[in-house]
């Protein structure tokens, strides 16, 4: 880390054991990402008005470059193995842990892109041959095989009949290799 690991306890009697355990965990995420400029953790001990025992509040802020903060704030309680000052820690770091995995794969250009489907009309159907024209938003043609079309039956089609499409290059031009009915009776 380029600043030094800054931590807060607050009224907390064996803040010395929470202490190791959040230079342990954040030592653990140095080695996971090594570019961490800085990392601040605050502890708060629960309001013992409670009759059961109390909340312990983990707030965790890391600056990393490119992603900017990663921020995670725990409150756990709702578990009488989670109202321990460690298992809040560890649960905080997990989750934080998990972001900064998400920050590398992205920063790796690992992320998948996820295609939306185009929007068009029907412009020409021909049943007995058993494909058929998608007008684009953009006036152009997309041509489809009856085995593209998804939870229809091909025969009911009619021109003027919204879909939705995944365009892709065939041997002789666009193509539509997944075809979905949008109306009253078909989901978007």
């Amino acid at each position: 880390m380029q600043v030094p690991l800054h931590i807060r306890i607050d009224d907390l009697p064996d803040a010395g054991q929470v202490r190791s355990e959040i230079e342990k965990a954040a030592e653990s995420l140095e080695r996971f990402h090594d570019r961490i400029v800085s990392c601040s953790v605050a502890v708060t001990a629960p309001d013992h008005r409670h009759r059961r025992g109390g909340l312990y509040d983990v707030h965790l802020t890391i600056k990393v470059p490119r992603r900017g903060e990663i921020i995670v704030s725990r409150r756990v309680g709702d578990k009488p193995e989670r109202m321990h000052p460690g298992a809040a820690v560890r649960e905080a770091f997990g989750e934080a842990r998990r972001q900064l995995e998400d920050a590398v794969r992205e920063a790796r250009l690992d992320v998948k892109a996820h295609v939306v489907p185009d929007h068009g009309r029907i412009a020409r159907v021909f049943a007995d041959r058993g494909y058929g024209f998608i007008e684009t938003a953009d006036a152009r043609e997309v041509y489809f095989h009856r085995n593209s079309l998804v939870d229809a039956e091909f025969e009911t089609l009619a021109p003027g009949a919204e879909v939705r499409f995944v365009e892709s290059e065939g041997e002789k031009g666009p193509q539509a290799s997944t075809v979905r009915l949008i109306g009253k009776h078909h989901l978007s």
